[in-house]
């Protein structure tokens, strides 16, 4: 009996639709290379993937054969039908094949009965749901081919991982393909590279990131805003270490909830100490270095702080996914009468700053308590309704269009508002977080004296508006396609001679430029002013300011903006004072 079929445009349709294509797939490479095993092949987020066990290795040459296969299928439009038989007969049916990847996944599964799916002779475990049969899936693409080891565990065998996307029509496979190659044209790896952003070594290892100047220019203006920003939204900049004593940790709860994402500890004078996850237990002892009265909450500490957290070899893409990055943190102390006031002014605060860089859309998310906490459950009650609140604030004031509830997505010591920005080809980041929490104020005992004096227990909010720093300048580069706007770009202007004659000229408007603030550079070689042109072009400037003899002799520019071409002549100060408002306006 097939499975009901769901509308693609409903999500679980599409997850439907790409895990049959994923079957599909896999019985196309089992019919090609018999002696292969499957293992998993999940729908996810853009499409999907088989990861296989072949006997020997296959490469992107291959993956025609495979798509050529698939078509076959298709055309013979087998029936897609479930079977459920008990789990023992199943153990028996795959360990007959000698399919140890399927019995291994058997044995974690504790029902008595499990379900498989057949399509014309090919059979698989699995949960379903399907569409009814193989000539539904006509459209489908392999994107791509890489390694990937059985569970994520570098310890396992490597597996081939082949992606894939299917949709119902072929003009919906044929534009979400256009996206793909303007997602390549995007990618913040390739573009770090070409424009000499960022570097990896494999001499330092995975993970860890090295920016080069122009790369360092975008962190620091990014960083130079945020605390401009904080300093006039009433927060306090402390410094905290990179390392701290395992009983730090354990207060914290980051040692019983967390462990599994930390580095192994260092061995210092007989006392164990950790790479710091997170910097809250830093700004929770700087608040408890003294007692505070009720006057003086809130009290907002924020830092930059790098912090660093084990992620698989696999997992690890450019700045999207590192080892060390740095966290723009923030937690507010105050009083429980406070948090209604202070968790909407945080998330007005985080919305203005994603509008700056450029986000206009979001998804927004209150995700909740998690299965693994701390806390009573009143605390958790009181917690989420303040979030609760504070979004549907955020709603009537049109700050935000709607959220949706991620269920069990909160941490372990409290629930959180997360906000991801959605990116020009509507890729979504995660970036923001706001979490009430009332269990580490109680596991450091922060408390403020109250109006009768007496001590009374005080509410903590952890925040970061951008997230990780490092993941957001990648977010960025392929929010902008490396061309930034003014005030980002590394180069904002660059001069460019038509005969190296007039050299002296155009280092004058370069120094001009560098007077008003804006980051300029001149090109003065003989090459011919075409070549220069392109060569500013391929590096993204913003600005080129080409310089003639009529030009010096009128002591004027010529302008061309990068994607409007040229904007005609014009008084150098003009021009000068044009571009410092623009920088100045973050345009």
């Amino acid at each position: 009996m097939a499975d009901q079929v769901v509308p693609f445009s409903n999500p679980a349709g599409r997850e439907l639709f790409w895990h049959s294509a994923s079957h599909l797939m896999a019985q196309a490479v089992k019919e090609l290379w018999p002696g292969a095993f499957l293992t998993i092949g999940p729908a996810v987020d853009d499409g999907f993937y088989y990861d296989v066990d072949f006997p020997a290795p296959i490469t992107e040459a291959d993956l025609p054969r495979i798509e050529a296969r698939m078509h076959e299928i298709v055309d013979r439009d087998s029936p897609i039908v479930r079977r459920e038989m008990p789990k023992s007969e199943a153990l028996e049916f795959f360990r007959a094949r000698g399919d140890t990847y399927k019995v291994e996944i058997l044995n974690e599964i504790p029902d008595a009965t499990v379900s498989l799916y057949e399509q014309g002779g090919f059979v698989d475990l699995c949960r379903g749901p399907h569409v009814p049969s193989t000539g539904a899936l006509k459209a489908f693409k392999i994107t791509s081919i890489a390694g990937a080891y059985w569970r994520g565990d570098e310890h396992n065998k490597m597996l081939t991982r082949l992606y894939g996307v299917a949709f119902p029509t072929q003009a919906q496979l044929d534009e979400h393909l256009k996206l793909l190659e303007e997602a390549k044209k995007r990618d913040h790896r390739v573009l770090g590279r070409d424009l000499d952003l960022f570097s990896f070594h494999e001499e330092m290892g995975p993970g860890l990131p090295v920016l080069h100047p122009k790369g360092a220019i975008i962190r620091r203006v990014i960083e130079d805003f945020w605390r401009e920003e904080h300093a006039r939204n009433g927060y306090e900049t402390i410094f905290s270490p990179h390392i701290g004593k395992a009983t730090l940790w354990e207060t914290s709860g980051h040692l019983g909830f967390y462990k599994d994402s930390m580095y192994a500890p260092l061995e210092i004078e007989g006392q164990k100490y950790y790479l710091k996850p997170m910097n809250c237990p830093f700004h929770m002892l700087a608040y408890n270095n003294r007692q505070h009265s009720y006057r003086e909450l809130p009290i907002r500490y924020c830092e930059l702080g790098t912090v660093y957290r084990y992620e698989r070899s696999g997992v690890l893409h450019g700045l999207l996914r590192v080892r060390g990055f740095t966290q723009d943190d923030a937690h507010i102390f105050m009083r429980p009468d406070q948090v209604d006031a202070e968790v909407t002014q945080v998330l007005k605060f985080v919305l203005f700053m994603l509008r700056t860089f450029g986000f206009a859309e979001f998804d927004v998310y209150l995700s909740t308590r998690p299965e693994g906490r701390v806390g009573t459950e009143a605390m958790w009650d009181t917690a989420e309704g303040v979030l609760l609140h504070a979004l549907d604030e955020a709603r009537k004031a049109g700050l935000i269009s709607s959220f949706t509830e991620d269920k069990g997505g909160g941490v372990f010591y409290g629930p959180k508002i997360d906000v991801k920005v959605k990116d020009a080809l509507g890729h979504a980041w995660q970036c923001s977080t706001i979490q009430v929490d009332f269990n580490l104020p109680e596991r450091f005992d922060l408390t403020y004296i109250a109006e009768d004096g007496s001590k009374q227990r005080l509410v903590m909010v952890h925040r970061a508006l951008l997230g990780s720093i490092d993941r957001f300048m990648g977010a960025l580069i392929e929010h902008y396609a490396g061309a930034f706007p003014l005030w980002l770009a590394p180069v904002q202007a660059r001069v460019l001679t038509i005969t190296s004659d007039l050299e002296a000229y155009g280092r004058g408007i370069v120094d001009q430029l560098k007077a008003a603030g804006i980051r300029a550079e001149g090109n003065y070689s003989p090459e011919k002013i075409g070549h220069k042109i392109r060569a500013a072009e391929l590096e993204k400037v913003p600005y080129m300011l080409v310089v003639g003899k009529r030009e010096a002799a009128d002591g004027k520019v010529a302008v061309r903006k990068k994607g409007k071409g040229d904007e005609g002549v014009a008084v150098v100060a003009d021009v000068v004072a044009r571009l410092a408002g623009e920088a100045r306006e973050r345009r």
